[in-house]
């Protein structure tokens, strides 16, 4: 009888599995050896597409401990689209529920950092927001307006210092991580993503403006945090970054 796809596809991706039944080679001849060898090269690649895809965690947990976590996590999550851009989605659920880790309470945002820079690499253009557009408005305006980020834009929440920690892995000489929660806003000017760490004010700002909040309502949010919050900064910022695809003004 044929292969079953399913069980095919389960012995494929672990070892401890038996050969499924029915698989032979030309001759006719059991492809115990062979199926071994095609087993043992699908799972290398796959764990070379997660180097490649979470180059600061392989960083963090070096190379052997991270291709022992990425055969596991190969078994728990095959690819589900021929698309290797997309492998890996499902690593910060992953390691948020994995024990031997649980000591190193960041990882799993480490690699949420990582997914949201390669789906900002691959996200659609759009003509940005003129920011020169800002200064034919009176503050009321502003900060009754809403803002629609763009698509390669996003937001990483966090109680870690995930900026710190992106930077002392990937750039040489950086200083040591501080202790500080960093969350992360990720842009795009042109071709290749940048991450930028935010104040929790800032933060919890763009949380409200990107749920549809007006600027004003956001901004009354982000001072309970932090009296100092300074909105235009924070849009100067976003402005910068071609980060804006709408702003929407109320007519007087």
């Amino acid at each position: 009888m044929p292969t079953d796809q399913t069980q095919f596809r389960t012995a494929l991706l672990d070892p401890t599995q038996p050969v499924p039944d029915g698989l032979t080679d030309g001759a006719g001849q059991p492809t115990t050896k062979r199926f071994a060898v095609y087993r043992n090269n699908v799972t290398v690649a796959l764990t070379e597409a997660l180097k490649t895809a979470f180059p600061v965690l392989v960083s963090l947990l070096g190379r052997q401990n991270f291709d022992q976590l990425a055969r596991l996590f190969v078994r728990a999550h095959p690819p589900t689209s021929p698309l290797m851009i997309h492998y890996g989605a499902h690593m910060p659920a992953f390691l948020s529920g994995f024990a031997p880790l649980s000591h190193i309470k960041y990882l799993s945002d480490v690699a949420r950092l990582e997914l949201a820079l390669r789906q900002s690499y691959h996200a659609a253009d759009v003509t940005p927001f003129d920011g020169r557009k800002l200064g034919t408005f009176e503050a009321h305006q502003i900060v009754a307006s809403t803002l629609t980020l763009a698509p390669a834009a996003t937001v990483i929440p966090t109680v870690w210092p995930l900026f710190d920690i992106w930077r002392y892995t990937t750039q040489s000489g950086a200083p040591k991580p501080r202790a500080i929660a960093q969350p992360i806003l990720i842009t795009r000017v042109e071709f290749d993503p940048e991450p930028h760490a935010l104040t929790p004010a800032q933060a919890a700002w763009l949380s409200h403006v990107t749920g549809g909040a007006t600027l004003g309502a956001a901004q009354d949010s982000a001072m309970a945090i932090d009296p100092g919050f300074d909105l235009f900064t924070l849009l100067t910022l976003l402005i910068q970054n071609n980060a804006i695809a709408n702003f929407t003004t109320p007519k007087d």
